[in-house]
């Protein structure tokens, strides 16, 4: 049998990494040694979620770390950036939080892409005080009954994404939907809070099926979704299942018979299908690069050094999260993950890639979501010109209200 924490280390050792921009120095708060705040990274290097998040998470954890640099040239502590993959794996992406906290002095742990990692890299980051900074993973539970006062929910979640997207499409016409669903906690948890939207929007769900994760073959999926005679199909999956499925679902003659939902799509999801099957897709993101002055200038600088894509809503999380968490640790002068989380809280967020916000008792980050249609390739201008947006909705209308999430710190 393969020990994962040998697996754990060899990965760790792999994906090592230094911010350039800020010296190493001694981790220890040891008397006249300069204290180290050692971020790590934990997410999918090199399978289905990877270019969605990837080094594309490094490059803006990076930028967060400069930023607040220069923000607070006088900061009482350096900042140390890592990253490891862990593959898919809940009991990996555990055995790499383990040795992080215990033996390698991670302070937080960022994005954790994938729900069934999350879960468990939260009950690490928990028992050691840490901070887990989840931006990947989207499973509602985050804030429900597994939240955590060492936890906090940035980016985006299954329900945000469920209701924004099930709520416009029910509205525009298509009254009934079948879930083609990723089998793990995500995509269950992304198929129940579109349901959910559907059903208040006035449509019916009237069937589903669910795949594998990293599947090659959707052939007898979609043969199912076909024959339900749905007016949509809800992809209730991500990064290269939803890339693949969706290109299928157009190969296999599914559309424009039947509408094709990508729930929870990204641009770098909608690049890779390219507008000629992507056109026409609504999609919602609570970030998208050419929004506004902010997020433009903010993405060119993201460019300037990732050359693989535009920045994903995931890379702007990193950034984000980041960012909030230097400031909170500045104020708090602590490495308790519990302390800084409160102090989190307690701050309103403003990094100027998302709408400024607030953090709630239950650990979900609130700002805007914005409701997008996919261009066709006569309305794109340029290469990245992806999105007409159709509307924004207030985070606190977005978002699962707070008492439906049954979080043991709602009081």
């Amino acid at each position: 049998m393969i020990d994962p924490h040998m697996i754990a280390r060899r990965r760790l050792l792999a994906g090592l990494m230094t911010v350039p921009a800020v010296a190493s120095a001694p981790r220890a708060f040891a008397q006249g040694a300069i204290p180290v705040y050692k971020l790590g990274i934990l997410s999918d290097f090199s399978n289905i979620f990877s270019t969605s998040g990837g080094l594309g998470l490094v490059e803006g954890t990076k930028l967060a770390v400069a930023d607040f640099m220069k923000e607070a040239p006088n900061a009482p502590f350096k900042v140390e950036v890592i990253y490891a993959d862990h593959q898919q794996k809940a009991d990996v992406g555990a055995a790499i939080a383990k040795q992080w906290f215990e033996r390698d002095g991670v302070d937080a742990v960022i994005d954790v892409v994938n729900s069934a990692v999350a879960f468990a890299v939260i009950e690490e980051t928990k028992r050691n005080n840490k901070t887990a900074l989840i931006g990947g993973a989207g499973s509602v539970r985050l804030t429900g009954d597994l939240c955590s006062p060492n936890t906090i929910h940035w980016t985006y979640d299954t329900y945000e994404v469920g209701n924004a997207v099930g709520s416009a499409i029910t509205k525009a016409g298509g009254k009934t939907w079948f879930f083609l669903t990723a089998d793990y906690a995500f995509g269950k948890d992304l198929e129940a809070g579109t349901a959910g939207a559907v059903e208040r929007a006035g449509g019916k769900v009237i069937g589903s099926v669910r795949h594998p994760l990293n599947t090659q073959d959707f052939s007898s999926f979609l043969l199912q979704a076909q024959r339900s005679g749905a007016d949509v199909i809800g992809f209730a999956n991500a990064g290269g299942d939803l890339v693949t499925s969706v290109k299928q679902a157009h190969e296999y003659g599914l559309a424009p018979k039947q509408r094709l939902a990508g729930i929870n799509a990204n641009i770098v999801d909608v690049k890779s299908l390219g507008l000629d099957v992507a056109a026409g897709l609504t999609l919602a993101e609570p970030f998208y690069w050419d929004l506004n002055d902010s997020t433009r200038s903010w993405t060119k600088r993201f460019i300037a050094t990732y050359k693989t894509s535009y920045p994903t809503l995931h890379h702007a999380g990193a950034y984000a999260a980041t960012l909030h968490y230097l400031r909170a640790a500045l104020v708090a002068k602590t490495r308790d993950g519990d302390r800084i989380v409160s102090q989190m809280k307690a701050m309103p967020t403003h990094d100027g890639v998302f709408s400024d916000g607030l953090i709630r008792a239950d650990g979900r980050v609130i700002h805007d979501v914005h409701v997008f249609k996919v261009k066709s390739p006569a309305e794109a201008k340029g290469e990245w010109d992806l999105y007409t947006l159709q509307n924004t909705i207030a985070g606190e209308a977005a978002f699962r209200p707070i008492a439906e999430g049954h979080c043991a710190l709602v009081k």
